[in-house]
């Protein structure tokens, strides 16, 4: 038997439309750049505790602070890319990659 899909129903995509409107417009692209930052602070902390490292363990290796980790795992901090770099690089031991879409 063949469900009928409810009419109440949107996609996620149609949800953020309605939330924060369409790209290219200012609340929406400001909704993206925040995403995009959380996800780079959860990826971070995924990385960290993959190689069983504390915050301060990891702010050791590549030079900065406990408090600084902290802040960009929980988007609470603008990160610089050379300061990503050493993070990824020196704290991690793995390798960042950059890609730009438009």
């Amino acid at each position: 038997m063949k469900k009928k899909a409810s009419k109440n129903l949107t996609s996620f995509v149609e949800h953020i439309d309605e939330q924060f409107g369409k790209r290219g417009t200012a609340k929406r692209e400001q909704y993206e750049q925040g995403y995009e930052a959380f996800k780079l602070g959860v990826l971070i902390q995924e990385m960290r505790v993959k190689k069983n490292l504390t915050q301060e363990q990891l702010a050791t290796k590549c030079g900065t602070t406990k408090s600084y980790i902290s802040r960009i795992e929980n988007n609470a901090s603008d990160i610089r890319l050379s300061t990503l770099m050493r993070i990824i690089r020196d704290g991690l031991g793995g390798q960042l990659n950059l890609s730009v879409s438009y």
